[in-house]
């Protein structure tokens, strides 16, 4: 695959990276703390659990509408006109759609990981690094013409820089699990 367009993929996709990492970066702020489920159970299983909160649903999308903004500012420079696939006009737009997409994404896979009992945190693979990327490409889709390669090569890349970014935080001592 051409390295061009390996990068506009990467760059297509970061608002969702930065919506997928907003809400352990925003850990220690004391505003929207409670959980999106409200702590309700189905069959004495929490629905998302109580590290699913509205802080990280606000965060997230904030953080990628601030990315897609700054690629809206960017784009009339050479170098990131070359690397978009957009001309990020509906930078608004496209902030709130990656950001939601990427932050339901992960709710999704949180509700099924609930179900098969496995906890927060722990590995549920290879849906922990694709969740966010599924979530924010379909609901850009109807707005933002998104091909099926950009699709795959966008998945494929976030799965391989998830692990890669996971293990590289792991071995600075800034997450607690390399996943």
């Amino acid at each position: 695959m051409e390295l061009l367009f390996i990068l506009k993929c990467f760059y297509l996709m970061l608002p969702a990276y930065f919506a997928n990492m907003a809400p352990v970066m925003v850990k220690k702020v004391k505003l929207f703390i409670f959980p999106v489920d409200f702590n309700k159970t189905i069959g004495n299983k929490p629905i998302l659990g109580k590290n699913k909160t509205f802080r990280g649903l606000v965060f997230g999308v904030v953080f990628s509408v601030i990315v897609a903004y700054f690629q809206f500012l960017l784009h009339n420079f050479g170098f990131f006109k070359n690397i978009s696939f957009l001309d990020y006009q509906d930078w608004l737009l496209f902030g709130l759609l990656m950001g939601s997409g990427a932050l339901t994404g992960d709710l999704i896979k949180s509700f099924f990981k609930r179900r098969v009992n496995i906890m927060p945190g722990s590995k549920f693979m290879p849906f922990d690094q694709v969740d966010f990327v599924i979530g924010a490409l379909i609901f850009i889709m109807p707005v933002f013409d998104v091909t099926l390669n950009i699709f795959i090569v966008s998945l494929l890349l976030s799965f391989a820089l998830d692990i890669t970014v996971n293990h590289i935080a792991f071995y600075l001592k800034i997450r607690n699990e390399k996943w």
